[in-house]
């Protein structure tokens, strides 16, 4: 795993809302772009071990991904010891995301992805929001492709952002509620993944189908209920608004 190297310097279910944070000094500096790391840390953390093989794991397309704690996670970014990618789509990215990481919609990534120009053995890590549904599926294609050291956030986005860890964006101080889309499919189609999509904007969330059928989209929002979504299941697709979608169990 190559490290990159740096300077240390001295009806509606809403289950709450929380304002997005800005990490570091405060600034919300503008230092997105293809390498994937965090901006350089004040100061080092004190190295320790963390044991990456005790580390529960998902799987996504036939592909085990390993769940990395959000505080493990965090001490790789201050160390600049992982490269980090947002697994969500471009409207969500531009609004906030983590500081450094570029934009690498799942499940196999953007036009001129940058993860294509990252060493196949340094570590990756992926997040998305719903905790780690799009990020699993990113992660795991990335696998797929021969990507040696992959993880995606256990916890997802929205523990970075009430930790108060560095965000970018042109939203990153917008109240957010957090809303769940509740349904069921036929319980032939247990594993696979259930896609929630907003009409005329590019904001995506997933979500794996249990073993009796049901599944349960989480959405972390701050627009108007009235906006419209799209439920994507591998048995039927429903279209309504969030306030519609949040209001009764979804069906064929």
């Amino acid at each position: 795993m190559n490290r990159r190297t740096f300077l240390a310097l001295g009806g509606v279910t809403a289950l709450g809302s929380v304002a997005g944070c800005l990490g570091g000094n405060g600034n919300n500096t503008d230092g997105s772009g293809a390498d994937g790391y965090g901006p350089e840390p004040e100061s080092m953390p004190e190295e320790r071990s963390i044991d990456t093989d005790s580390y529960e794991t998902a799987t996504f397309d036939g592909v085990e991904v390993p769940l990395a704690p959000i505080e493990d996670v965090y001490y790789w970014y201050r160390r600049q010891e992982a490269r980090v990618a947002d697994a969500r789509g471009s409207d969500q990215y531009e609004q906030a995301h983590i500081a450094g990481a570029p934009l690498s919609s799942a499940p196999d990534g953007v036009s001129n992805d940058p993860i294509a120009d990252w060493p196949t053995d340094d570590r990756i890590v992926t997040y998305c929001g719903c905790p780690h549904h799009l990020s699993g599926l990113r992660a795991a294609s990335l696998i797929d492709n021969g990507y040696e050291e992959v993880y995606a956030i256990d916890e997802g986005f929205q523990a970075w952002i009430d930790n108060g860890y560095p965000l970018e964006g042109s939203e990153v101080s917008a109240d957010r509620a957090t809303y769940e889309i509740e349904g069921q499919s036929d319980a032939s189609y247990a594993g696979e993944m259930v896609m929630l999509e907003q009409v005329d904007a590019d904001r995506n969330e997933a979500a794996p189908i249990a073993e009796d059928g049901s599944y349960t989209l989480q959405l972390h929002y701050a627009g108007s209920t009235d906006s419209a979504f799209r439920v994507e299941a591998p048995d039927y697709t429903v279209e309504g608004s969030l306030a519609e979608l949040t209001n009764t169990v979804i069906t064929p």
